[in-house]
């Protein structure tokens, strides 16, 4: 890499790399972290889930927009890149402290952070070339690499770190991941000065203080009306929500703002902009489903997917995560379920605190005056090593806040937290009982809880050994790492591939691989559609390998679709708009990723993979017939 390319691209390599290893690493068990209510997490309901991460996902993708504007026009891209990775590593950190404010601000450093990291890195990757360079596709193949090594190995630390600790560590984790990336650029601040080119200003161009005046505020304004119309109508509420609804019509002001580039381009950049639009959305479209990962796919994971490792070595016994009682809920006979002394019956009240890791001192009352004497109330620091994730934080009864919601649905949700928040516990403790000569963990849990863990159990169905658990995959290990993991075996393979058609002179153009990308995805939706309809649509488990499948084929069109479209933006936009135009490639994934948050919300059925498989099939169709406009316009300018 260091011979064939520019000498810079190593270290935005690396810097992007442990970028990318922070954000994917929180970006898998996030959704978990929302929705959990057994290991620690919030216990917000599936739908206002898909609310939050939608609305974070749209947000950091959104914000490279001005990003890329204040880097252009100000900061310079460098700079940009170094205040982005700090800002950051702030949020992960903020996001390592389970309170609901920490959690917010977290994700707002986030989105901040993100905004003048994410669109300048790449342009600096573009501005190592020359327009015409020939390295230049297959240099963004190579830092794209470093992306998704980065993933690769977010996924690897993620579950160990959750199993071994908590939700929380993991995301403090990723905040040292961006510390690293950030001196990785420091250290390499001198060689990057040639990517860090200024832009040519224009008297045509329109001033920063314009475009928040413009087109920012008009942005807010319309978004803040679009919510609160939303929220009136009934076809609103009762569909996407107020929220998306909201985000949608706030960007329609910014989508005007883009053409209207387009349209006082001069007559030499005109043809490569207006190639750009079809360019950003099939961006968008698919990246819509890629980031189901983190959503859909990881509750199509986490509660509709088998995911028994008793394959895995105790060794590694560290990748495992003990079965809850949830995963029983659709298992069939045939899976062994937990001895029932395990389960202690409580109420609705106890069950969510137990789950949130938190208990109230009149729980713990109850349960050591217990007549049966049945339950030990042990001192955390005194109970097995093994069983210090069963660790319960102990609070007085009135510093402990449980709160219902219903969403839009009507789907209840349970949240536990001390307040104040951050309390010292008075004491930290781990429930056991002594069966058979061992002390075992006890799980609290409601009798509603207890007959759905056996309802499907019969006189074959086996039992556990008392103090055993079902080892599973995490969810996070199978939709965080067979995507990046797959990007880095097939990256030469597809490179090499479309490398020997073009020795053959059946070079294939950049459009026509990100066509070939959509048409790919369709049918890895089609994929998911068949796993949901196997699987009765939630009420039975299916096998981990229509994952596998799945991410093997996305991965395909994911490298033909994501590293062709942010080539282009380099290659098409004039020096002076790179980093602008930049951030529009992000813009549009800014409003899949919303859309991407909505379709989250909702379960993982057939309906919804097939309704998926014909809105992509449209964008692909869409694209063919623009093939002979986007290849002819990519010829011009040496693409």
């Amino acid at each position: 890499m260091a011979q064939k390319h520019p000498r810079g691209l190593k270290a935005l390599f690396f810097t992007e790399m442990w970028e990318r290893l922070g954000f994917y690493l929180m970006l898998g068990i996030l959704y978990l972290y929302i929705t959990d209510t057994e290991r620690g997490g919030l216990g917000f309901t599936n739908a206002s889930a898909g609310e939050i991460y939608g609305t974070y996902l749209a947000f950091v993708y959104f914000t490279p927009f001005i990003g890329g504007m204040i880097a252009d026009r100000i900061l310079g891209f460098r700079r940009s890149v170094a205040i982005g990775g700090v800002l950051m590593a702030a949020g992960y950190f903020s996001l390592g402290v389970r309170t609901i404010p920490t959690f917010y601000l977290g994700l707002v450093l986030l989105c901040v952070g993100n905004g003048f990291f994410k669109p300048n890195i790449s342009a600096m990757v573009g501005n190592l070339y020359e327009p015409d360079d020939e390295r230049r596709d297959a240099g963004f193949n190579i830092f794209y690499m470093g992306i998704n090594i980065g993933a690769t190995i977010s996924a690897l630390l993620a579950a160990p770190l959750r199993n071994l600790w908590s939700f929380n560590m993991a995301f403090s984790a990723a905040g040292f991941g961006l510390l690293i990336g950030t001196t990785v650029l420091v250290i390499n601040w001198k060689k990057l000065a040639k990517a860090d080119v200024r832009a040519e200003a224009s008297a045509d161009d329109v001033s920063l203080g314009q475009v928040f005046l413009t087109i920012l505020m008009p942005a807010f304004i319309f978004g803040a009306a679009g919510y609160l119309i939303g929220k009136q109508l009934n076809f609103v509420t009762e569909s996407i929500g107020p929220v998306t609804f909201g985000f949608i019509v706030g960007m329609l002001p910014i989508i005007v703002y883009f053409l209207l580039i387009v349209k006082r381009a001069t007559p030499e950049e005109k043809p490569g902009l207006g190639a750009l639009i079809p360019v950003y959305i099939a961006g968008g479209a698919f990246f819509m489903v890629l980031h189901l990962s983190g959503g859909l796919m990881t509750v199509f994971a986490e509660h509709d997917t088998n995911r028994q490792a008793s394959w895995m070595p105790k060794a590694m016994d560290f990748y495992a995560q003990k079965a809850m009682p949830s995963y029983y809920f659709n298992a069939d006979e045939s899976v062994a379920r937990p001895d029932r002394r395990m389960l202690y019956v409580v109420d609705e009240n106890g069950e969510a605190m137990f789950g949130a890791r938190i208990l109230s001192e009149s729980v713990v009352r109850a349960l050591r005056d217990d007549p049966s004497q049945s339950v030990e109330v042990v001192d955390a620091a005194s109970a097995p090593e093994a069983l210090k994730n069963f660790t319960l934080k102990v609070y007085p009864d009135e510093n402990v806040a449980i709160s219902r919601e219903k969403d839009a649905h009507g789907v209840e949700s349970t949240s536990v937290r001390e307040e104040p928040e951050n309390l010292a516990p008075t004491e930290k403790v781990v429930l056991l009982r002594e069966l058979e000569g061992l002390k075992v963990p006890v799980l609290l849990v409601t009798q509603k809880t207890m007959d759905k863990v056996y309802a499907n159990a019969t006189e074959a169905t086996p039992t556990l050994p008392p103090g055993d658990f079902l080892r599973l995959l995490n969810a996070e290990l199978i939709t965080g790492f067979l995507n990046p993991f797959f990007v880095v075996l097939l990256t030469p393979l597809v490179v090499g591939f479309f490398s020997w058609l073009a020795v053959r002179k059946k070079e294939v153009t950049t459009a026509r691989k990100i066509f070939l990308g959509m048409v790919i995805t369709m049918f890895s939706i089609l994929i998911m559609a068949l796993a949901a309809y196997l699987g009765h649509n939630g009420a039975a488990k299916v096998s981990m390998l229509w994952l596998v499948f799945y991410y093997l084929l996305i991965t395909t069109g994911e490298l033909c679709l994501s590293p062709m479209g942010l080539s282009l933006v380099t290659k098409l936009s004039p020096k002076r708009l790179v980093g602008l135009m930049m951030g529009g490639w992000f813009l549009a994934t800014s409003i899949g990723n919303k859309l991407s948050g909505f379709i989250s919300g909702l379960a993982p059925t057939t309906q919804i993979f097939i309704i998926l498989a014909i809105a992509i099939g449209g964008v692909a169709a869409f694209l063919f017939a623009l093939l002979p406009k986007l290849d002819a316009a990519i010829h011009k300018y040496g693409a």
